[in-house]
């Protein structure tokens, strides 16, 4: 792997999954995403075929059933799914970014071994608890506790906004939580690996969400959960560390599920300014709507050429966090921009939940909220530069 990627000239590996990938979403899953956005649905039919085309274990080695791919190419298959389905995009994401990935980089042999095959294969997924109520980017806020008694970790707390956490094929949650106190009285916190049949472990009805309606989203609670001294991830005291490790991998991510929707809201309207026309030629011949969707391209084609310089220092082993807090702002601020854009060219047809872009405008939002939000990014930019 070479130290940058360019959008133009992406090697035939790659170059592949992006159009394999490209005619999934195409056939398979914008055909029903209007219908599984208003039923409020987990697309499993959509989600088995992301398993059969191997799309959950496209970053991990073979040894536990992955592709032997690497994060770049998750980051590819993120942005041509994100075209015409968030939900499915961000179910793909967590599953991978914040379900199996803690377990490849921190677990032990036995863990991993254990949990990544059913994983990596798109049999199960795995949700990540971390944000509580009263504690999401201020780690010093946790209230979930894990206590050891008899050989066992006995887990007490709730945790909300958690993707992927209640589904029929949702089979771990892996959760921070308080096991003591550190130097200077700060709170140790350590992960743990809770299987979703653990008693005491309960999914909570599923939030009302403005949008995103086809991505299982729940709050959980942990009463008196028991599991194996053995099911701590990682050493203890190092939970809350190693996720913010996962969190700069997942925002090259979910600025990759950006550049989509960003990108799916251009392919919209310039479909749409070509074929609606009002007074006597196409929308599109106006100034004023070509000049809109150059300016979505452009934002477009700026947050794409960002998230591919994270994706690049990150393969080559380089220092990468500054470069992808800015992929996600940068990616996250198009996407919102765009949808607004788009949904503007379409009039009134694009405040008609059915269309893509009415989608887009709802589901766009939690892109600049998500795995840190903007204020996060830009205090993380700030810190690389020594302010």
């Amino acid at each position: 792997m070479t130290d940058y990627l360019t959008t133009g000239s992406l090697p035939d590996d790659y170059r592949q999954l992006v159009e394999s990938v490209a005619d999934f979403a195409r056939s398979v899953v914008a055909p029903v995403s209007a219908q599984h956005d208003t039923d409020h649905s987990f697309p499993y039919e959509v989600v088995a075929g992301m398993a059969e085309m191997g799309l959950f274990g496209l970053p991990f080695p073979e040894e536990f059933g992955g592709m032997g791919g690497d994060y770049f190419a998750l980051c590819l298959a993120l942005e041509e799914l994100a075209k015409v389905d968030q939900s499915v995009a961000i179910t793909l994401e967590a599953g991978v970014s914040l379900g199996a990935m803690p377990i490849y980089r921190f677990g032990n042999d036995a863990q991993k071994q254990e949990w990544l095959p059913s994983l990596t294969s798109g049999e199960a997924l795995a949700a990540f608890g971390l944000t509580e109520p009263g504690a999401g980017t201020d780690a010093g806020g946790t209230r979930t506790r894990a206590e050891q008694e008899g050989g066992e970790w006995v887990i007490n707390g709730s945790k909300q906004f958690i993707t992927n956490s209640g589904t029929a094929i949702t089979k771990l949650v892996t959760v921070t939580a308080v096991t003591g106190l550190g130097a200077e009285g700060k709170k140790e916190i350590s992960t743990f690996l809770v299987p979703t049949s653990s008693a005491g472990f309960t999914a909570e009805p599923a939030y009302n969400k403005v949008g995103w309606n086809a991505s299982d989203t729940h709050p959980l609670s942990f009463v008196d959960v028991r599991v194996p001294e053995a099911n701590l991830l990682g050493e203890r005291g190092r939970g809350y560390a190693n996720f913010l490790r996962i969190l700069d991998e997942g925002r090259i991510a979910i600025a990759a599920l950006s550049v989509g929707a960003a990108q799916g809201c251009v392919d919209e309207s310039v479909k749409y300014a070509q074929e609606r026309e009002a007074f006597g030629r196409p929308i599109g011949a106006n100034q004023g709507i070509a000049f809109k969707i150059a300016r979505m391209e452009a934002r477009a084609h700026v947050a794409r050429t960002a998230y591919y310089d994270a994706a690049a220092l990150m393969l080559a082993g380089k220092p990468f966090k500054k470069h992808a807090s800015i992929a996600k702002m940068v990616a996250s601020e198009a996407a919102m921009d765009n949808a607004r854009d788009a949904t503007q060219i379409h009039g009134g047809y694009g405040f008609m939940n059915e269309t893509v872009v009415a989608r887009h405008y709802r589901d766009s939002k939690i892109l600049e909220i998500g795995e840190g939000t903007t204020e996060v990014q830009l205090m993380l930019i700030a810190r690389e530069l020594g302010l």
